[in-house]
C-alpha cells in the first residue's frame, strides 16, 4: 500500500511537472508571436514613413495624398489609417525619424576622443551638416522645413535635448578633469546650442562666412567657443 502510495505521489508529480512544461512552452509560444507581431509592426511602420519621405521629397507637401502613400507602400489605405490619421502626422513621423538618426550620429561624435573644446567644435559642424544633409536630401520637402518651421521645431525636441545634454557632459568632464574652466556650464551650453541653431540656415544655404569652407572657419569657432565657456 505504502509503494502503491509512493508512485501515485511520484505520477502527481510528474503530471505537475507536465502541466508546469506545457504552461510555461505555451507562454514562451505567446511571447514569441507577440514578439513577431510587433516585428511586423515596425517594419510596416517604417515602409509607410519612407515611402512617405520619398513622394514628399518628390511631390512635395501640398501634392501628396494619403492614397498615394498607401498606393506606393503597397499596403492599402486601411493599413495606413491603422498608423497614421491623416497626412500631417505621418509628415511628423517623417521629420521624426531624420532626427532620430541626426540624434545617432550627433551620439557618435560625441564618444571621440577628443579635447573638450575640440569635441565642442565637432558637435557643433556634426549638427550644421546633419541638418544640412536631412534638408538638401528631402527634395520638395526643404520647403516644407523652413514653412513649417514650427512643426520641425516641435519634433526635433529630443534631438535638441540630446544635444543639451552631450554638450553639458562635455564641458561637465573638461571641468572635472582640469582641462577647461567654465564659470557657469548651462549658460555656456545654451549660448552654444541656440548659437548653432541660428546657423542652421545660413550653412543650408551657403552663406555662413561668405561661403567659407570648414578648414578655415573652423579654428574662428574654436576661438569663440574658447570665450564662450570662459577661456578666453
Amino acid at each position: 500500500m505504502q509503494k502503491s502510495g509512493f508512485f501515485a505521489q511520484g505520477r502527481g508529480v510528474c503530471a505537475q511537472k507536465s502541466l508546469c512544461f506545457l504552461f510555461n512552452s505555451s507562454r514562451l509560444r505567446n511571447f514569441a508571436a507577440d514578439m513577431a507581431q510587433t516585428a511586423l509592426q515596425i517594419r510596416t511602420r517604417n515602409k509607410l514613413v519612407d515611402v512617405a519621405r520619398q513622394l514628399f521629397a518628390r511631390k512635395g507637401l501640398d501634392d501628396t495624398t494619403m492614397n498615394n502613400i498607401a498606393m506606393a507602400s503597397e499596403k492599402g489605405r486601411r493599413t495606413l489609417y491603422t498608423y497614421f490619421k491623416n497626412k500631417e502626422d505621418i509628415y511628423f513621423a517623417v521629420i521624426e525619424a531624420e532626427m532620430e538618426r541626426l540624434t545617432e550620429t550627433l551620439n557618435k561624435v560625441a564618444q571621440q576622443d577628443l579635447p573638450p573644446v575640440e569635441k565642442v567644435v565637432e558637435i557643433i559642424y556634426a549638427h550644421l551638416r546633419l541638418i544640412k544633409e536631412a534638408v538638401l536630401r528631402n527634395g520638395n520637402l526643404r520647403a516644407e522645413f523652413f514653412r513649417n518651421i514650427w512643426l520641425v521645431e516641435k519634433v526635433r525636441r529630443n534631438f535638441d535635448h540630446t544635444e543639451v545634454d552631450l554638450l553639458t557632459q562635455v564641458l561637465t568632464n573638461g571641468v572635472k578633469d582640469g582641462l577647461i574652466e567654465v564659470d557657469n556650464i548651462p549658460l555656456a551650453v545654451d549660448i552654444i546650442h541656440y548659437c548653432t541653431k541660428g546657423l542652421e540656415v545660413p550653412y543650408i544655404h551657403g552663406r555662413l562666412g561668405e561661403g567659407m569652407g570648414e578648414r578655415m572657419s573652423k579654428p574662428m569657432v574654436k576661438k569663440l567657443v574658447d570665450r564662450a565657456i570662459g577661456n578666453s
